[in-house]
């Protein structure tokens, strides 16, 4: 799918081309939209009516989307802007997704119905420089505590707004985690088993892009933030063919046991993978062979401006080790573990010596 890509200039002159004709449009946004005063005031300013939606959390639910559905139906809105990370774009594209579909969606049935794709129109402006949901096929939701993956290229954004200024007020923490996500995603998916000629310059770009814009973003120019936001969206295009791989795989498990941030457990991941990956290219599973999995891995590694993949691989440490991101111990998860426990857990623990 070609997406159209447009930026904030002249007060967002190219949202209001997008939202000319539009009756009403239904916002789904998160918290990121309190601190983001230049996209509010114009919401405040469009000639549409504006219908929102926050009625979710991180790992959305299922019934959140349930919920959605229901009030962009009674409102009857003709039009779906997602402003936030990758759980507010997963909930509005389910939305889009199942808006047409017949029933309430009640016992989860929308999770098992046939989709018939609609034109209903879909911006998403992202507010981190890191998942790149806004270019992706996928969508997760929890129905009774059970994660449910949703596919569907018809709903993936047709417009994307990508705007510098809304990572002007994110915490430094995130922005390194979500540029490390960006950067994960297009490592991994370069060494994909899923990889094509198409997703490996998506997968190149983004990996020049992340490494040249490191500091600008870090410090918060608008140059560094539009370049990561390219960056992360150039990923996720990568991704959008491949998937993800086993970096991502085990980062989920890291995520759960202590508490860091997705793209901080995945760099976490993938710089160990990538060392073990040159050292063990004999071991591919790729049905391409050993020849091609050494040609993209050197591939990461001229685009991350090195001379061999050991080089790159040494190179992928060195940017976790400048960003002094934690590397979290057993003790951590000791920790982590503890703090989550319920009172009479405790009591329990600590009357039998204080072991787990």
């Amino acid at each position: 799918m070609q997406q159209t890509i447009i930026t904030a200039q002249q007060h967002y002159s190219a949202l209001d081309a997008w939202l000319e004709g539009r009756q009403r449009l239904f916002l789904v946004c998160d918290d990121s939209i309190k601190f983001l005063p230049d996209i509010r005031g114009k919401l405040d300013e469009v000639r549409c009516e504006v219908v929102s939606f926050s009625d979710f959390q991180p790992n959305p639910l299922y019934e959140s989307v349930v919920k959605g559905v229901k009030l962009f139906r009674q409102a009857q809105c003709d039009a779906i802007m997602a402003i936030g990370g990758g759980s507010a774009m997963d909930v509005a594209k389910c939305i889009k997704l199942y808006s047409n579909l017949p029933g309430d969606g009640e016992d989860g049935a929308w999770l098992k119905a046939d989709i018939v794709p609609n034109a209903i129109p879909f911006l998403a402006m992202p507010t981190t420089a890191g998942t790149g949901s806004e270019a992706t096929r996928y969508a997760v939701v929890y129905y009774e505590g059970a994660k449910q993956s949703v596919t569907s290229e018809s709903f993936i954004p047709e417009t994307v707004l990508l705007d510098p200024n809304a990572l002007k007020t994110l915490p430094l923490y995130q922005k390194k985690a979500t540029m490390m996500d960006a950067l994960c995603h297009a490592v991994e998916s370069f060494w994909s088993v899923n990889s094509t000629e198409e997703s490996m310059g998506y997968s190149r770009e983004a990996i020049r892009l992340v490494l040249a814009n490191m500091q600008g973003y870090l410090d918060n120019t608008e140059d560094g933030n539009a370049n990561m936001l390219m960056a992360a969206h150039t990923a996720g295009k990568a991704i959008n063919i491949t998937q993800t791989t086993a970096g991502h795989a085990m980062c989920y498990k890291l995520t759960s046991l202590f508490g860091v941030a997705h793209g901080h457990a995945a760099i976490l991941c993938d710089r160990v993978l990538f060392g073990w990956m040159t050292r063990n290219t004999a071991r591919c599973t790729d049905p391409r062979g050993e020849a091609h999995l050494k040609a993209a891995l050197e591939g990461i590694a001229d685009a991350m401006g090195c001379e061999s993949a050991a080089q790159a691989a040494d190179k992928l440490v060195s940017v976790f080790d400048s960003l002094d991101l934690k590397v979290p111990t057993a003790t951590d998860a000791h920790d982590a573990c503890v703090a989550g426990m319920p009172v009479r857990c405790l009591r329990g623990l600590r009357a039998g010596g204080g072991r787990l």
